[in-house]
C-alpha cells in the first residue's frame, strides 16, 4: 500500500517510521526547512532523535507531489491543520481513503474532526480516525502499542485494520466515530488536570479519583453528541485517558505540572516546543458542554485555570468543595 503521511511532527514521524517497513510511505511536512534537515540526517532530530528513518521512507516537501498515487492519506497534523489538508485533497479530486490521527475539536467551530472532513469532502467520503493510547517515541522505537481505527462504515474500518495492523502496532476496528474522537479530545483536558494535581502533591488517590471522574465527564459529553457509552471503556477512552494522565511523555500532563508551579501559560507552551492540544481543546469542550447541557466540572476548572481566572490551587479547591452526590 502507498501511504502519504501529512504532518512531520512527532506522531506523524512515528507513524511514518512504523509503516515504512511494510508499505511505501511518503512523509510531508509544512516546515520545509525542518523536513530538509530530516532528509539529510535521516531522523527527526528535534522530536525523535533516537528513531532513525527506514531507508525506504520518502520525504516530500511539495504537497501536490506528496499525495500523488497514494492509496491512503493519513493526516497527522494538529486539528488546526486538518481542514487545509482536506480542502487540498478535495481540490486534487482524490478518492483514496482519508484517516486522521489528530485529537481535539476545531478551534472556533467546536467541530469534531469528521465534521471538518465532511465539510470539505462530503459525508460519503471514505474516512476514519486512528486514536488510542500511544506515545510517539514508543511507537517509533517499535514498542508494543494497541490503538483504535474507527469509521462510520464497519466494513471499511475492518479492511483498513487488515492493511495497517502490525505485530507491534495492533489495531482494533470500531464503528463509533464520535466516541473515538471525543475520547481522544477530552482526555487531553483531563491530562492537564492530572498534571496540576500531581504537581501540587495531592497524591495517587487524588489522581485515581480525577481519572475516574474525568472518564465520566468524557462519556457524558460523548453520549450527548451521539457516541456509545461502551466506547469510553476501551482503548479510545479509558486506555488513552490513563496513559495521558500518568505518562511522563504526555505533553498535556507536563502543561499541568508546570501550571502547578505557577509558570505562565505562554512560557509553558514556548518551553514545551510541541503542540499541547488540550490547551485549545478545553475552551471548545466547555462550549460544547454548555450547548448540550452536560456537567463537566473538571473541564470547567481547567478552563478557568488556563484563562487565568483561577490559580492551580484554587481550581483544585473548587473541585474539592463540590457537594457530595451519587456516583
Amino acid at each position: 500500500m502507498q501511504i502519504t503521511v501529512y504532518g512531520a511532527g512527532a506522531w506523524g514521524t512515528a507513524l511514518a517510521i512504523a509503516y515504512a517497513n511494510s508499505h511505501q510511505v511518503t512523509l510531508w511536512g509544512r516546515d520545509t526547512e525542518a523536513l530538509a534537515r530530516c532528509a539529510i540526517e535521516r531522523t527527526n532530530h528535534a522530536l525523535l532523535p533516537d528513531a532513525p528513518f527506514p531507508d525506504a521512507l520518502v520525504l516530500e516537501p511539495d504537497l501536490h507531489r506528496a499525495g500523488q498515487g497514494a492509496d491512503l492519506h493519513l493526516v497527522v497534523t494538529p486539528v488546526a491543520g486538518l481542514r487545509a489538508v482536506a480542502r487540498h485533497l478535495a481540490a486534487e479530486k482524490v478518492t483514496a481513503p482519508l484517516i486522521w490521527a489528530c485529537k481535539g475539536f476545531e478551534s472556533g467551530t467546536g467541530k469534531l474532526p469528521h465534521q471538518v472532513v465532511d465539510d470539505e469532502l462530503g459525508t460519503e467520503y471514505p474516512c476514519g480516525v486512528l486514536t488510542g493510547p500511544s506515545f510517539a517515541a514508543e511507537v517509533a522505537a517499535g514498542l508494543p502499542t494497541a490503538i483504535t481505527l474507527a469509521a462510520r462504515d464497519t466494513t471499511q474500518a475492518a479492511a483498513w485494520v487488515a492493511e495497517l495492523h502490525q505485530p507491534r502496532l495492533r489495531l482494533y476496528d470500531n464503528d463509533d466515530l464520535i466516541g473515538a474522537e471525543v475520547g481522544g479530545a477530552v482526555k487531553n483536558v483531563m491530562a492537564i488536570a492530572a498534571g496540576v494535581s500531581d504537581g501540587l502533591g495531592f497524591g495517587l488517590n487524588s489522581r485515581a479519583a480525577l481519572i475516574t471522574r474525568g472518564l465520566a465527564e468524557m462519556a457524558r459529553l460523548g453520549v450527548a453528541l451521539g457516541a456509545r457509552q461502551e466506547t469510553f471503556m476501551g482503548l479510545a477512552g479509558m486506555g488513552d485517558l490513563v496513559l495521558t494522565c500518568t505518562g511522563d511523555l504526555s505533553r498535556n500532563r507536563r502543561v499541568g505540572l508546570a501550571l502547578a508551579e505557577g509558570k505562565p501559560l505562554a512560557q509553558i507552551l514556548h518551553d514545551l516546543g510541541h503542540v499541547a492540544e488540550g490547551v485549545l481543546t478545553t475552551r471548545e469542550t466547555v462550549a460544547l458542554a454548555h450547548r448540550h447541557q452536560v456537567e463537566m466540572p473538571i473541564t470547567e476548572g481547567v478552563d478557568a485555570l488556563l484563562s487565568g481566572t483561577l490559580s492551580a490551587r484554587e481550581a483544585v479547591e473548587r473541585l474539592l468543595a463540590r457537594d457530595p452526590r451519587s456516583e
